[in-house]
């Protein structure tokens, strides 16, 4: 049975050292780079006919479109409009990492807590700015609950804070452990497969149709994943904008 911890292993493809420092160009930077590509390439050529009876790929790119503009205006408001650029990128590249991993032989990048903390951090500060260029110093008192009586402050505010800074680890956790178990799971499965014959041996035929049943399974949880690590980004963003 193969190792079901080693289809996470980060290999160099070019070996690279820049004053120490490890800057390698690995597998995990390549699937990066293929779905960066492949994104910018189906949005671009996708919408380039501009059609008004739009065809299938433009019918795609739009469904995609007005998805990610109705989550951004069901939970942030028409405020954050300015920010759906980021909103719609950081939807496709978590959708299409978690997608693009279940490909045999493809690198899940989703499923390193280091790829996913990168980018909760980057949401984390964002908000926090945005939060602070908007209302000042006043952002301080989102720590402290709306009609709390001040005698509460001391047990309120440090509970608000901590909440408010384990925000990135729990977004974060929750893509990296989802994607980590999947993966796991079906590469257990797959060996009972291919041990008990597949196919071929009746026995096998049970476990195959029990991996069809989690491969779907995981896709559903690839696509939902992606939906929720962008619909908490944009409640982050919510509470920056407007507070409590």
């Amino acid at each position: 049975m193969t190792n079901p911890i080693e289809q996470f292993q980060i290999k160099p493809i070019i070996d690279l050292h820049i004053g120490g420092v490890d800057v390698s160009f690995t597998n995990s930077s390549l699937m990066m780079a293929i779905v960066v590509t492949v994104t910018t390439l189906f949005l671009t050529l996708s919408m380039r006919p501009r059609a008004v009876v739009p065809g299938r790929w433009q019918s795609m790119a739009e469904v995609f479109y007005e998805f990610i503009a109705n989550m951004l205006r069901d939970n942030v408001g028409s405020e954050g409009r300015k920010y759906f650029p980021f909103i719609f990128t950081l939807f496709m590249f978590v959708l299409l990492g978690n997608l693009f991993g279940l490909i045999p032989g493809a690198f899940t990048f989703t499923s390193h807590l280091i790829v996913t903390f990168a980018m909760a951090a980057v949401i984390f500060v964002g908000v926090t700015v945005i939060g602070f260029l908007r209302h000042g110093l006043h952002f301080l008192s989102f720590f402290f609950p709306k009609g709390a009586p001040m005698a509460m402050g001391v047990l309120l505010v440090p509970i608000e804070l901590l909440s408010y800074v384990f925000r990135p680890i729990s977004l974060s956790v929750r893509l990296f452990a989802n994607m980590t178990a999947g993966h796991i799971i079906l590469t257990i499965l797959g060996g009972f497969v291919v041990s008990l014959g597949a196919l071929y041996v009746v026995p096998g035929v049970v476990p195959l149709a029990f991996l069809s049943a989690v491969a779907l399974l995981e896709l559903g949880i690839a696509m939902l994943q992606a939906y929720v690590f962008t619909v908490l980004a944009c409640i982050y963003l919510h509470d920056a904008i407007h507070m409590h």
